[in-house]
């Protein structure tokens, strides 16, 4: 067994090779081989390289029951805008690393870490993903509106995908507005779409809106964030909004919202939540607890305290 061992583990020589070597049958090789695992003759290690969490991964993954999670090692003394750049490039090795091909994909508007993540994608030489969807209103005032068009766009063309807008604004007057505007052939089409997603990619939002957010019309009013405030809110997904423990608020501000329906969000097989920082952590467990997303990707110091201590041996 120790010679069968060394041979292919340490020597790197074929077992057919072996097996004519030491005049025995192949497959006597293969039970050789198992054997020495067995008694401990041959052992396994697993050098976890530097920069990567693995372990702090599970615990993440065990404590919300989540699917996968991806701890990105930002520096401690990072600002916002280094945070989310980091974010974006753990995001975007992640999301090359997972595509099958043949992904319907929806993503939110209005992130900056998600179009930091498509940043730091490259083009696919073969199809990353049939279709990108945005999830949420992408019309907002002329300054900014690119943001939104350029985020989808330039993610549907790394991919090689077709991009689906929504023509219409994340947030309306009033709920009449918002079913007048449901109601289009043009939005039943992307509801449709909606419907059919098979991953979703989304920025975690805090009740606070984002710079980018604030200036596009997008944004919720003082005076509706002080009800929602009033009422548990701690962040929003697509601009559906959460309490601390996930459970979402519905209402009057909910009912002038165009974006996924909860239901249809909810049944997305992967469901991709990209955030950190200390501003988002409260948001963050809100997203993880109350299943908004099945998969996270997020700084160390926010995965450390989400996790909290590791368990003494």
């Amino acid at each position: 067994m120790t010679k069968v061992a060394r041979m292919y583990h340490e020597r790197g020589i074929r077992q057919a090779d072996i097996a004519t070597s030491l005049n025995i049958s192949q497959a006597k090789v293969s039970r050789l081989l198992k054997r020495a695992e067995t008694v401990g003759i041959i052992r396994t290690t697993v050098t976890v390289a530097p920069g990567v969490h693995a372990e702090l991964e599970e615990r993440l993954e065990q404590r919300f029951g989540i699917a996968e999670a991806v701890v990105v090692d930002v520096d401690p003394d990072a600002d916002e805008h280094e945070t989310i750049g980091a974010l974006g490039a753990g995001a975007a090795a992640y999301l090359e690393a997972t595509l099958s091909g043949n992904d319907r994909i929806g993503v939110s508007s209005w992130s900056q870490t998600l179009l930091a993540m498509t940043e730091h994608m490259r083009p696919f030489t073969t199809g990353g993903a049939t279709e990108v969807v945005q999830l949420l209103g992408g019309v907002g005032s002329p300054e900014v509106q690119s943001h939104s068009h350029r985020l989808l766009g330039d993610l549907a063309r790394i991919l090689g995908a077709d991009p689906v807008y929504v023509q219409a604004p994340g947030v309306v007057a009033s709920s009449a507005i918002r079913d007048s505007l449901l109601g289009d052939p043009s939005m039943q089409e992307v509801a449709r779409h909606w419907r059919d997603l098979t991953m979703a990619v989304m920025g975690i939002g805090s009740i606070e809106p984002s710079d980018i957010l604030a200036v596009s019309g997008n944004a919720f009013a003082t005076s509706d964030r002080e009800r929602l405030i009033a009422d548990g809110a701690v962040g929003d997904i697509c601009h559906r909004i959460f309490r601390a423990d996930g459970t979402a608020i519905t209402g009057a501000v909910d009912d002038r919202i165009i974006a996924i329906p909860v239901e249809d969000l909810r049944r997305i097989p992967r469901r991709i939540g990209i955030a950190g920082g200390k501003r988002k952590r409260e948001a963050i467990r809100g997203a993880v607890s109350g299943g908004w997303v099945n998969a996270l990707v997020t700084d160390l110091q926010t995965a450390e305290e989400l996790a909290g201590p590791a368990e003494a041996n």
